[in-house]
């Protein structure tokens, strides 16, 4: 069934969008059956009354939907997103930054609210959510929104499973608070304009995760009315981040970025105005508003289009293997023809990856083993599979056998990748000891929306994250307990689940 988005512009002159390097999507590409309908720019200044219906719309999809009846195939979807960022934040625990936050938190006073997962730590829930935003994207384990251009779960889970735990909300509550925070972090972005923020040298991860943290914490808390939007004023007034984490080495700032500053600042904003705290009821119009910040190219529109009936969290991307986004779909290349051809490092003379060439620099010659394409695919023809242990392992990029491979690996940019209907493919081209020719090119990698991982595949990637912090029984039970969230009457008993022994 096709609905249509009304809107002021044509198919023809949609404006597309950027994803996270800047490569223009289409819109209307990602979202089969949809005809658009489109949005033009607004004068948020000078064009108030269309302004004041972004905020009516989206406040009210937040107030309302911790009430509503979300699609089967939204429930699962999101299912799998909190099972993800679970892992995430669990094995994150372990990891430097996981430990940092842990250790950070742990000395702070406060009510004890909410649980940091990974761990026995009860604190409240604005240093829990910041704990577990942190661990969340530790490492390159998380999700992630192409159009959007952000890592929603890292900001949006943590946050709302804070929250839960401190109202003491049931399990279906906490799942529809994940929707809507997924809902508003994808489309924030896209609404300013994704490109014009990464010009800026803006992180959109912080300004995402931001405004998701908030409306899902908004949600499970039960705000109506001006509280949301009150809510929504705290939120513009603490958005941050800018690009030059990319010069950070350790994933420390990195994962305060994408993750544990969204899901701290979120969850202050909702309970600064639960306790009490008014401020301006409109910023997206009127005088110096919010979008006008970010001006030229803001389209206000895109943050209320399909609110209720397109759900962001049927888009965005759960990753196969727990490295860098560029490296997934040349790394599932690897794998398949290795597997289809008998390949080891005894018959294979060199490999060619190809990978979109606004990417390359993201994953060339990296200090972080799991974001550096050559280290990650010597590994991958050595072992047959890449383990987290191997893809995190920082003396193995220096063990020779490892280095020896890697030679033999030559990374190149790819215009045709980039500018390609799908986007985030990969190629590998190998040429054998006896000089085959082999070819795979992966358009669509595992755990993209249009060839999603199954339940099976979901619980083998959570098990290797968590089995090793939790054990295998709570890691099993744990599991249980997120496929049937809807029998979980509080939150806070999934506490014994996600404590480290």
């Amino acid at each position: 069934m096709e609905r249509k988005l009304e809107g002021r512009c044509s198919r023809r002159n949609f404006l597309q969008v950027v994803g996270m390097t800047g490569v223009a999507i289409p819109f209307a590409q990602m979202l089969p059956g949809i005809e658009m309908g489109g949005c033009a720019e607004v004068d948020t200044k000078n064009d108030k009354g269309s302004g004041e219906r972004v905020i009516q719309e989206v406040s009210s999809y937040i107030a309302e939907s911790g009430g509503v009846q979300l699609p089967a195939a939204v429930v699962k979807k999101a299912k799998h997103h909190i099972l993800d960022t679970l892992g995430a934040i669990v094995c994150g625990s372990n990891l430097k930054p996981g430990q940092l936050a842990k250790k950070f938190v742990k000395n702070q006073e406060g009510v004890k609210e909410a649980q940091v997962a990974g761990s026995q730590i009860i604190t409240s829930a604005i240093n829990a959510a910041f704990a577990m935003g942190i661990m969340a994207h530790a490492d390159e384990t998380d999700d992630s929104h192409e159009r959007a251009g952000i890592h929603p779960g890292a900001g949006v889970v943590p946050a709302a499973l804070a929250v839960s735990e401190r109202e003491g909300v049931d399990g279906l509550r906490f799942l529809k608070g994940v929707v809507a925070g997924y809902d508003i972090a994808c489309r924030i972005t896209q609404a300013l304009g994704v490109e014009n923020i990464w010009k800026r040298a803006l992180s959109l991860h912080a300004i995402g995760s931001n405004f998701g943290a908030a409306a899902a914490a908004s949600s499970i808390l039960g705000l109506k009315g001006d509280l949301v939007r009150y809510v929504l004023d705290y939120t513009g007034q603490q958005d941050s981040g800018k690009y030059y984490w990319v010069r950070d080495t350790e994933h420390i700032e990195k994962a305060f970025v994408f993750g544990g500053m969204g899901a701290r600042n979120g969850v202050t904003s909702a309970i600064l105005v639960q306790s009490g705290f008014t401020g301006v009821t409109d910023i997206f119009s009127g005088e110096k508003n919010y979008f006008e910040s970010f001006s030229p190219g803001v389209k206000p529109e895109l943050l209320m289009e399909g609110l209720g009936s397109r759900y962001e969290i049927l888009f965005t991307d759960i990753k196969k293997f727990s490295v860098g986004s560029p490296i997934q779909a040349p790394l599932d290349a690897l794998l398949m023809l290795k597997q289809r051809h008998g390949l080891t490092v005894h018959n294979v003379e060199s490999i060619i990856a190809r990978v979109p060439d606004d990417r390359v620099d993201m994953v060339r010659d990296r200090e972080m083993p799991d974001v550096d394409l050559k280290y990650i695919l010597a590994v991958a023809l050595l072992d047959g599979d890449v383990t987290f242990e191997a893809a995190h392992s920082y003396p193995r990029m220096s063990d020779p056998s490892v280095r020896e491979v890697r030679k033999r690996i030559t990374l190149a940019g790819d215009a045709g990748l980039r500018t390609a209907k799908i986007k985030r493919g990969g190629i590998i081209e190998i040429t054998t000891k006896d000089g085959t020719q082999l070819r795979e090119h992966v358009e669509l990698v595992r755990g993209r929306p249009g060839n999603p991982m199954s339940d099976e595949e979901m619980e083998k990637k959570c098990t290797d994250l968590m089995k090793p912090v939790l054990g295998e029984a709570r890691t099993k039970n744990l599991i249980e307990q997120i496929w049937n969230l809807e029998k979980v009457k509080n939150v806070r008993d999934l506490r014994p689940y996600l404590s480290a022994p």
